[in-house]
């Protein structure tokens, strides 16, 4: 993987993992249910700005194919969302330390799994659609 390309997949994972901790201690010591949501959609627009910034990046800047650019997008959200695993078991040993259940342990597999995968396939025809919209205007 190109060194531009890396940084891209890693500067966008730690945007995802601070998104979700920091506007999720903010949602959990909100005063009121409204202002737990707002931290929840900051929490979903900005990681949603970060992906199509990371699929437009990949597409304009690197000139990655739509199969790269899903790849290298999906694999930043699977970073991201290992870091909140790993947040998340590291707050219930803090917590609870006799409580910490094996379901959790597994979050390190599975939330990776399950966020980039889809990432995967809305990326891909993301950047499909603007590969094509690009070779249009040519």
């Amino acid at each position: 993987m190109k060194s531009r390309a890396l940084r891209a997949v890693l500067l966008c994972g730690l945007v995802y993992l601070v998104a979700g901790v920091v506007l999720g201690a903010l949602a959990g010591r909100a005063g009121s249910i409204q202002e737990r949501n707002i931290w929840r959609w900051a929490a979903w627009v900005i990681s949603a700005i970060a992906f199509g910034l990371h699929i437009v990046y990949e597409q304009v800047k690197v000139g990655s194919s739509a199969r790269l650019t899903a790849l290298r997008v999906s694999l930043a959200v699977g970073i991201g969302a290992f870091g909140l695993a790993a947040a998340a078991n590291v707050h219930a040993q803090s917590v609870s330390p006799t409580k910490h259940s094996v379901l959790l342990l597994l979050s390190l597999i599975i939330w990776p799994v399950m966020t980039a995968l889809p990432a995967f396939v809305v990326a891909l025809i993301a950047a499909a659609i603007l590969a094509r919209l690009r070779s249009v205007q040519s």
